[in-house]
This record gives structure tokens, C-alpha cells and sequence, in this order.
């Protein structure tokens, strides 16, 4: 399977939940849309007992083909979060004479009408890793974010006077992507990998952060995209009867391996923070990127356009992601409408010994 199309699911799994029901401060409930594959800084996690991790792991098998050295490429994709907020003249002049409370975070002090948090998307990459290398020696690949503070001026629009300034900010973040390699041995040519995500970043007093603020230094929807020449993974969900002991040796931690291409193909593997069944598919009716794997499509659509107004504003006035899905959706024509119906993925004859 070509990376393009690997990566098309890769981003349905990146963006899991980042507008269904969709998310709104003023909700009731489902106001957290960060969820899935968050990693943790390890300091907030131990002071917590671990509930939250602040690693993943997957495992998963790789057959060698006759005669070859596999060689493999690895790409760690997560989002890093950066908390945004809109102010106007006024309240940034009531924050200049006033100035913000010591140790107080920026975004908590000024008068600001709507604060929001945006996903930045981060990788981790190595191509061309020797089989034999990872069976040898563990290969780590640290990574480190720096922060950032940017600014940008919003033009005024019919609802305002005057322009507004949409500030964002983000908190470094730091960690190491380690991989390594075991011969299985019962079975000649045949090998467990094993990845690990962990993360380093350093954060003051962990012990009285809040969750919220805490996700500002974690890795979010966190997924590891592996392929292969010279080899083929094995499945975990369907192995093969000789293969379903070891397979089920695997430990596998936050990420749930599975087989994407073709049905068929076995060199390029999706370990997601979400369940999926080998070979997911990214649905040809689907007309906006909603992100949920395309099967609830319909439904988030219809909630979409039960919003009220002002909760349509709210949107508009968030994220640029946010407000695309939200225009898409209202623009949707009967046709698509009818496509988003009732859709049969496909169909099987039972055998005679089948219920």
C-alpha cells in the first residue's frame, strides 16, 4: 500500500474526536476532546500512581522473507496541543495596566472572550532500520518540541468593532521513541518487534497539576505507522493456527496493531490508540472529514445541523479545522445526503453450517 493512502487512515485516527457531537465549552458533557493515545509527562503520571501513562507500547510479529534482510520504517505521529485565546484592545489593555498574577498562566488572566485548544502535528521517523541492527542493540530516537507563542491579528467581522488578536501558545514537550527486535524461538524467520513511546518532558510541582493543564505537555493521539521490505507482519487479530500462541504472547499497551493495504498485503502495519479491524478503509461516501472511520458519518452530520446558532458561532469562532467540518456539512446536497444512507460495506453467502 502506498504511504498516501496509509497515511489517509493515519489521519482519521489523528483527528478521532476532534469535533464529534462536536465538542463546545458550553456543552453538558463531551467537553474533553482529547482522549485517545495521550501520552503523559512520566512526572505527572508517577505522582499519580500511574492512572494516566505516560508510555505505550506495541508488539507485534514480522516473518522474514527467503533469502532477505527485512528492513524497516517507522513513523510516530501525535498531536502536541497549543491553548489559544481571543482578545480585543480592550481586554489587552486591561491586562497591560494590570498585569497577570505571578505563576498565573497567561490564558487564565486576561479578559478574553473564547479560549480553545489546536493540535499541531508532530512525527517521529527512521527509515531503513537493519532487522538485524534491532536484534543486536535497541535503537532510541529521542524527540524534543521547543514552545511556542504566536501571534495573529483577527480582522473585525459584522459582529465586532475594531480587530482582535488570536494569541498561541504551546509548552515544550520531549520524549524518546525506542525500538528493538527478538528472535521467536520456536519458529525460525520469525520475530517480535516492539515499540515504545515514552515521555520525558519535565513539569513543575506534578503533584498539583490538573489534568487539563497536563495534556498542554502530552502527547495526544499518539499511533505508529510501520512498514517493511523484505518481510511480512503477521496479524494479530486473525494469525495464523500455528502462529495464535505467540501471537498472543504479544503485550500491547494504549495501541492496538493491524494490518492496512490491500487485503492480502502484509508489509505495512497501523498500531492505533483506537480499535480497529485489519485493513480499515476510509469509506469513498464520506464528504467531510469527520474522523470517526466513517461509520457513524450520517449521525455526526444530522448533530451538526441540530446546533443552535450560537453554537454554530462557537465553532466558527474556534478552530480553522473545527469551522471547515462545520461549513461542509452545511453545504452538503441531497445526493450526498442519500450516499451517507443506509450503506452496505458488503455482503457474504453463509455456508449451510453457518447460523
Amino acid at each position: 500500500m502506498k504511504l498516501e493512502e496509509i497515511q489517509a487512515i493515519a489521519e482519521a485516527v489523528l483527528y478521532e474526536g476532534y469535533l464529534l457531537y462536536p465538542y463546545r465549552h458550553s456543552a453538558l458533557k463531551n467537553r474533553q476532546r482529547w482522549t485517545y493515545g495521550v501520552v503523559y509527562p512520566r512526572l505527572y503520571s508517577e505522582a499519580g500512581g500511574e492512572v494516566e501513562p505516560w508510555r505505550l507500547q506495541t508488539e507485534c510479529l514480522l516473518e522474514a522473507g527467503a533469502g532477505a534482510e527485512p528492513r524497516l520504517s517507522i513513523a510516530v505521529r501525535f498531536l502536541q496541543l497549543m491553548r489559544c485565546r481571543r482578545e480585543d484592545a480592550q481586554s489587552r489593555g486591561a491586562q497591560a495596566i494590570e498585569g497577570p498574577r505571578e505563576g498565573a498562566p497567561i490564558w487564565e488572566e486576561a479578559p478574553f472572550e473564547g479560549v480553545w485548544e489546536e493540535g499541531i502535528e508532530r512525527s517521529v521517523s527512521a527509515t531503513a532500520l537493519s532487522l538485524r541492527e534491532l536484534l543486536q542493540a535497541e535503537r532510541r530516537l529521542p524527540f524534543a518540541f521547543p514552545a511556542r507563542y504566536l501571534e495573529e491579528e483577527e480582522p473585525a467581522s459584522r459582529a465586532t468593532s475594531g480587530s482582535r488578536r488570536i494569541v498561541r501558545e504551546g509548552r515544550t514537550l520531549s520524549g524518546e521513541v525506542s525500538i528493538l527486535a527478538e528472535a521467536v524461538p520456536e519458529r525460525e524467520g520469525l520475530f517480535k518487534l516492539r515499540v515504545t513511546i515514552a515521555n520525558t518532558t519535565a513539569v513543575e510541582a506534578p503533584e498539583a497539576l490538573r489534568a487539563q493543564e497536563a495534556l498542554l505537555s502530552a502527547c495526544v493521539s499518539t499511533h505508529i505507522i510501520l512498514q517493511v521490505e523484505g518481510g511480512a507482519f503477521v496479524s494479530l487479530i486473525e494469525p495464523p493456527e500455528e502462529l495464535r500462541q505467540v501471537a498472543a504472547s504479544c503485550r500491547n499497551s494504549g495501541t492496538w496493531p493491524v494490518l492496512v493495504g490491500e487485503p492480502g498485503e502484509r508489509d505495512g502495519l497501523l498500531s492505533s490508540p483506537i480499535i480497529l479491524y485489519d485493513y480499515p478503509q476510509i469509506a469513498p461516501e464520506s464528504p467531510a472529514p469527520l474522523f470517526d472511520g466513517t461509520e457513524i458519518d450520517e449521525l455526526l452530520a444530522l448533530r451538526i445541523l441540530t446546533l443552535t446558532d450560537e453554537e454554530k458561532e462557537q465553532i466558527r469562532r474556534g478552530d480553522a479545522r473545527g469551522r471547515a467540518v462545520l461549513e461542509q456539512i452545511e453545504r452538503l446536497t441531497p445526493e450526498q445526503w442519500l450516499q451517507l444512507h443506509g450503506t452496505i460495506r458488503g455482503l457474504r453467502s453463509l455456508g449451510e453450517a453457518e447460523p
